[in-house]
């Protein structure tokens, strides 16, 4: 049997039937001389949250600056402040730019992508600040001389030479900004703002506009969106450049609307934006979302103006597409400026590798490689890392990392994204222990891990609530000298979406605050995702208000967490109206959207529902990703429902996808409850055709099949193969087998097995017990009926109603009424979990019988 089971292994087939000549072996009972004990139960995981407390322990530590004992004083955005004479402390009572420079960790960094505007250095005209006055120089060598937290008093005291001496303000910062101190400047520009504000004066123009420059060309796009929140920008004049940087700042910190505001209002005060400004600007309507139609229009704009498209304009509309699905518009707007003659570059091609590297369609991506080659395009390291994305968002995890040996061999070396982007993909396929062996490889080689990688592995280990393995992460950040960030704080709080843990949300939310993280919209989206799953309504609507009052307006992302919570619970018409909300209000479903419904519909057993979906699949309405054909064959599984789960697995199969063990095992496992052993055994050859290996879900489902089929040989048969393979039977193989020899009435090999089981540690539970009843009761055995339920209860496991109601049964089918009431009494003096209730529902079964 093992061979036309498992056709790798020859080995002589397997008799159907008992051994002709079977080893001697003596008579076994349900009594404790002839079988050993149970093993002890074990015990369940403690309650206490030693590890996860420990864990936020040194995650806070990680996170955690110098503490300082300065206060500062803040300033709080007004819409617009107005220049009077009130005090300053109470006009602007709290803002935290000041604060946050000592409470979180900055970094100087350069903007290094298309996507941040560029500006040019300031450089004097020779190194050794000539261009600051003598005064100048005495107050910039006195603040360099200054600790951050001791500035605020500095100037305090300076306040006469600040304000009112003729100091070049301009000449200061741009000193202050040359020798790499964006951070004093801010604090300078800070203090006299509040100040000047304070005197009813306006900073001049010049000023304002350099501070922007700093902090755009710092990156520090959270400081700048800040700061910007509170200083009226239309009450000055400011030069293109500027405007750019701040809007750039705002599309940054997810603040599109004021961005949107402020083009305008640049616009409508004369100012004329430029290619960098409209490219910002397409940026900020591809992140928002639904704003295609806005996107053509500033396109058009652009036209207008005669601005030749480059590189950073083709990808960010492509970008846009990607983010919304739009792959036909994608492929429609590049081959539109090819025919006027554009030649896409690299950073092109690959965002279009992006877009259908998201919707894992490898084959289009290695298409659009092609074509790269073909027009002498060089492929870069982003390039391959966007067809390691279209490989494994297509199930081809094992292809994916391929690309890694395939990027070294044509002298591109695999970064940190690359090996990020398959470690990731290994941990949503539940693959941890290759997830785990490909982040020791990517150190090894000498490819340092970022916070991306980190954030990866700890979301992988957060899903398997391994937290000791998270605390031995969190230190391996510390030894590199890895930071955590805002995204790290998320998947932390995103571990915590289950029951009894929705205590921990408040607490993560409030220590990531207090480490300079403030939350994003994602944040948000992930509280409310948390408390969905903690079923916490309440909490999470609280958290979608809160959200908000941030200034953050709901997502596609936002009504997946809701879908999310609601998909646990199959609620299918509460998650329909979160569906017609979101259409109601412009957003388009994605495939995640979609992929939640599916799993609604089947936790709540409503088979038109994921037909409905199903067709609109099929008609080509909705794209039929890996993840949607994926979602259909385990939603079709959960209904039951044969037919449909069949075409989505020929469907995922016909689009060049790769199924994974999951829906290989759905496959066999619903062929083996309907007896359709060839189709079973079909997949059983799938599974190894395609380079996976059965796991215990696998041979469970064929132990089943056979032990339905009464092929209980067969079943034990498996058994041994899945221990020989190195494999360990759990509780379900052996109550599988067990059941199998029970329903022929090989009572003794049952016995046999339970023997064996028990030697190897596994407790056997109500279901084993019941087992046995049944199969005892079927060859009328009562005398050993009563053996199994006295060892059950000896062994502290009470029976159950269906226990009684069996043997009950097994007595009125043979028609010893009698019996049937004696048992009844009986079992009340045994048993005493059997209460007056359970004598009056069995013995009304009894006479129900008797009457029939």
């Amino acid at each position: 049997m093992e061979g036309a089971l498992f056709p790798n292994r020859p080995v002589p087939p397997i008799p159907t039937n008992r051994p002709t000549k079977p080893l001697p072996n003596p008579s076994l009972k349900f009594t404790s001389t002839t079988l050993p004990l149970p093993p002890l139960p074990p015990q369940s995981p403690s309650p206490s949250s030693v590890p996860l407390d420990t864990l936020l322990q040194h995650l806070f530590h990680l996170s955690s600056p110098p503490i300082t004992t300065a206060t500062h004083r803040k300033l709080k955005p007004l819409h617009p402040p107005r220049y009077t004479n009130h005090n300053t402390n109470t006009q602007f009572p709290s803002f935290h730019i000041s604060a946050q420079l000592d409470h979180k960790q900055v970094h100087h960094k350069k903007p290094t992508s298309l996507s941040a505007p560029q500006f040019e250095e300031f450089q004097p005209e020779d190194g050794d600040l000539q261009f600051l006055s003598r005064k100048g120089k005495i107050i910039f060598n006195s603040i360099l001389e200054q600790p951050l937290s001791s500035l605020n008093a500095f100037f305090d005291s300076a306040k006469f030479e600040l304000l009112e001496v003729d100091v070049d303000l301009i000449s200061l910062l741009k000193a202050l900004d040359i020798s790499g101190n964006w951070e004093r400047a801010l604090l300078l520009f800070e203090w006299v703002f509040l100040n000047s504000s304070s005197q009813n004066e306006k900073l001049d123009n010049q000023v304002i506009e350099i501070m922007v420059r700093i902090l755009g060309r710092e990156s520090q796009h959270s400081f700048a969106s800040k700061l910007f929140d509170v200083i009226p920008v239309e009450e000055y004049s400011l030069d293109v450049r500027a405007y750019t940087t701040i809007l750039h700042a705002h599309s940054r910190t997810g603040k599109y609307g004021k961005a949107i505001t402020l083009f305008e209002k640049m616009k409508e005060s004369g100012v004329s934006p430029t290619l960098v400004t409209y490219n910002v600007m397409l940026d900020v309507y591809g992140k928002m979302g639904r704003s295609w139609n806005k996107i053509l229009g500033l396109l058009d704009e652009m036209r207008g103006k005669e601005l030749e498209f480059d590189e950073f304009t083709c990808s960010t509309v492509i970008s846009a597409c990607g983010r919304e699905g739009l792959l036909d518009e994608a492929k429609e707007f590049l081959n539109g400026l090819k025919s006027q003659g554009y030649v896409p570059g690299t950073v092109t091609y690959n965002s279009l590798l992006q877009v259908f590297g998201k919707a894992g369609i490898y084959s289009e991506a290695l298409s659009i490689l092609k074509e790269m080659e073909d027009n002498n395009c060089p492929p870069d390291s982003v390039t391959y890392n966007e067809l390691v994305s279209a490989y494994v968002k297509a199930g081809f995890y094992d292809e994916g990392a391929a690309v890694i040996d395939t990027m070294t061999r044509k002298g591109v070396m695999p970064n940190a994204v690359t090996y990020t982007t398959v470690i990731n993909a290994y941990g949503r396929a539940g693959k941890e222990g290759k997830a785990l062996r490909l982040f020791n490889q990517m150190k090894e080689l000498g490819c340092v891990p970022n916070v991306c990688t980190y954030n990866a592995i700890l979301g992988m280990l957060g899903k398997r609530s391994r937290s000791e393995d998270m605390i031995k992460i969190v230190c391996d950040m510390k030894l590199n000298g890895c930071a955590p960030n805002r995204i790290t704080w998320n998947t932390m709080l995103a571990m915590c979406g289950d029951k009894g843990k929705e205590k921990y949300l408040n607490r993560i939310l409030q220590e990531m605050k207090s480490c300079g993280f403030e939350p994003d919209r994602d944040t948000f989206n992930t509280l409310i995702s948390a408390y969905g799953r903690c079923g916490s309504q309440i909490d999470a609507a609280k958290m979608s208000e809160e959200m908000i009052k941030a200034g953050f307006s709901p997502c596609v992302t936002t009504y997946n967490a809701f879908l999310n919570a609601l998909a646990r619970r199959g609620d299918f018409v509460a998650a329909e109206s979160v569906i017609l909300d979101m259409r109601n209000k412009g957003f388009k479903p994605n495939e995640t959207s979609y992929s939640l419904m599916l799993h609604c519909y089947a936790k709540g057993g409503n088979v038109q529902g994921i037909e409905k979906i199903e067709k609109e699949i099929y008609d080509g309405h909705i794209y039929p990703s890996w993840m949607l054909l994926r979602t259909l064959v385990l939603a079709n599984f959960k209904c039951r429902a044969l037919t449909g789960m069949e075409r989505a697995f020929l469907e995922l199969r016909k689009n060049g996808y790769k199924p994974d063990l999951v829906l290989f095992n759905s496959m066999l496992s619903l062929f083996a409850k309907r007896n359709m052993y060839d189709r079973a055994q079909e997949m059983l050859h799938l599974i190894r055709e395609t380079g996976l290996q059965p796991d215990l879900v696998t041979y469970n489902s064929l132990m089943d099949m056979y032990a339905r089929g009464g092929e209980c040989w067969k079943a034990e048969e498996v058994l041994k193969v899945l221990q020989k393979s190195g494999g360990k039977p759990d509780l379900v193989s052996y109550n599988t087998v067990i059941k199998g020899f029970c329903r022929q009435g090989l009572m003794q090999e049952a016995i046999r097995t339970l023997s064996e089981m028990m030697t190897r540690g596994i407790r056997p539970c109500i279901f084993t017990y019941n087992t046995f009843v049944a199969g005892y009761v079927g060859q009328g055995m009562f005398t050993e009926v009563d053996e199994v339920i006295s060892y059950m209860i000896q062994n502290n496991c009470k029976p159950n109603e269906l226990t009684y109601k069996t043997v009950v049964d097994g007595y009125c089918k043979a028609r010893k009424y009698q019996e049937a009431m004696d048992f009844v009494s009986k079992t009340k003096g045994m048993d005493n979990s059997f209460d007056d209730s359970s004598v009056q529902r069995l013995t009304s079964r009894i006479r129900e019988y008797m009457e029939s």
